[in-house]
């Protein structure tokens, strides 16, 4: 079948979400994403699942506009009182975007799952990819690492309530906020030097920065003492608390990350640690990083911001951590 050029993001560069241009005005943004838990909260549950899947729509620049609920339930094993509570999550996520949730559909299952399928828009103009990145820009991560490492130790009983209670909030925040400062007046003449976006999700940052280095043509530079981490996101992992999908993603990205640091550094690992609902990676110009960074404190964004890294000429795709 013939490209079509309304197609405006497919799934060549994997990126975070299709895109297809409506008419010259606006581009429209289609997403789905759902999973099992990693919280004991339904409703807990059902907001860090709702997060997730709008947050491709963020990454791509746009806002989210429809909602449809995919919910499987293992029927005979729990109360249809843990279902409501874990689409009553997702709707408080859905009303706080400012989505209408439209629909969706449920099956039966052995194993509880909940995400949605979003549809979002966005101008042409303003579409983030994560092709775009340059040499030269620094990569920018919204949200601190460690929830996969974090969600490990909780699992095994070693997670203090308080830090448990910090994780939820961190995966349940919304990806608004970085774009609503883009779309401040204020910014306009700094938006153009924002060049590629990707949300950090499931195969860990160096997997989707991998996936940015690829799509762009270039290498990343990644500092792994700079990454901001959930609070005891290091002692969890020193003592072992590792998930297993942080060493498939390791094994899987092994070809293309590059570390400097010694050979038992469990920093390496943070980069590798999946992540559920984590932050966008922008790559910028350092001084749209800088605007960026005062623009979300302005609005009160809970979260660390921190530049982790820079865009340089290399090997398409590779990443250096040091």
């Amino acid at each position: 079948m013939p490209d079509d050029p309304r197609l405006l993001v497919g799934s060549s560069t994997s990126d975070d979400a299709g895109v297809y241009l409506l008419n010259e005005t606006t581009a429209l943004i289609q997403t789905v994403d759902f999973f099992t838990p990693m919280v004991d909260d339904p409703f807990a549950f059902g907001q860090i699942a709702a997060a997730n899947a709008l947050s491709d729509v963020y990454a791509m620049g746009g806002q989210p506009l429809l909602c449809m609920n995919l919910l499987c339930c293992p029927a005979e094993q729990m109360d249809a009182s843990v279902f409501r509570r874990v689409l009553e999550g997702g709707l408080d996520k859905i009303k706080e975007a400012g989505a209408l949730l439209v629909g969706g559909h449920s099956v039966e299952d052995q194993e509880l799952k909940y995400g949605l399928a979003v549809t979002g828009a966005v101008a042409p103009e303003h579409l983030l990819t994560n092709a775009g990145a340059q040499v030269g820009d620094v990569l920018l991560l919204t949200k601190p690492l460690g929830c996969g490492i974090l969600a490990t130790a909780l699992k095994g009983g070693l997670l203090p309530q308080s830090v448990e209670e910090t994780m939820v909030t961190a995966m349940a925040t919304l990806n608004r906020a970085p774009l609503a400062v883009l779309a401040q007046e204020g910014f306009a003449a700094l938006r153009p030097q924002v060049h590629a976006c990707t949300d950090i999700t499931g195969f860990g940052l160096f997997g989707h920065a991998h996936e940015m280095a690829v799509a762009s043509g270039v290498s990343l530079h990644v500092w792994a003492r700079s990454l901001p981490l959930l609070p005891e996101t290091l002692d969890m992992a020193s003592m072992g608390m590792i998930p297993a999908g942080a060493y498939r993603n390791q094994e899987h990205y092994r070809s293309s990350a590059h570390s400097s640091l010694p050979e038992d550094a469990v920093e390496e690992m943070l980069g590798f640690d999946p992540q559920t609902s984590g932050g966008l990676l922008f790559s910028l110009s350092e001084q749209a990083a800088q605007a960026l960074i005062v623009g979300l404190g302005e609005l009160g964004y809970p979260l660390p911001v921190q530049i982790i890294g820079r865009v340089e000429e290399g090997p398409a795709g590779a990443i250096f951590i040091s």
